[in-house]
C-alpha cells in the first residue's frame, strides 16, 4: 500500500472451496482493516473468466487496462519492446481498479 492506493497481489482460495463466499469475505476483511485506501488495483489474465467475474461482478472493480502486444505494463520491464508480451504462455493481463466511495 501506497498511501491512499492499495495494490492486491494475491488472492488465492482452494479450487475445492470455490463458491462458498470465502474470497469474498476475505476481500470485504481487507477492505475493513485498510480503511485509507481509495483507489485499490489488481491485475489477472484475460483467460481468467473466474477471477474477472469475481473482481468485476463480485467485487466492484472495473476494468481499467488491458496489457499486451499492443499495449505492454509501463511498470514491467520483461514487456520492454524488445519483448513480445503475447506469447504461448503470456496472452494478455486486465488491470483493474476500485475506487471505494
Amino acid at each position: 500500500m501506497n498511501g491512499e492506493r492499495g495494490d492486491l497481489d494475491l488472492l488465492f482460495v482452494s479450487p475445492e472451496v470455490h463458491g462458498k463466499g470465502i474470497g469474498y469475505a476475505a476481500w470485504r476483511e481487507i477492505e475493513r482493516l485498510h480503511p485509507e485506501v481509495k483507489v485499490w488495483e489488481t491485475v489477472t489474465p484475460y483467460f481468467e473468466k473466474r477471477n474477472i467475474h469475481f473482481y468485476v461482478n463480485r467485487c466492484g472493480f472495473h476494468i481499467v487496462e488491458f496489457y499486451n502486444s499492443h499495449h505492454p505494463d509501463p511498470h514491467d520491464p520483461e514487456t520492454g519492446e524488445e519483448n513480445r508480451f503475447e506469447d504461448d504462455e503470456n496472452d494478455g493481463m486486465f488491470r483493474f481498479e476500485k475506487r471505494m466511495n
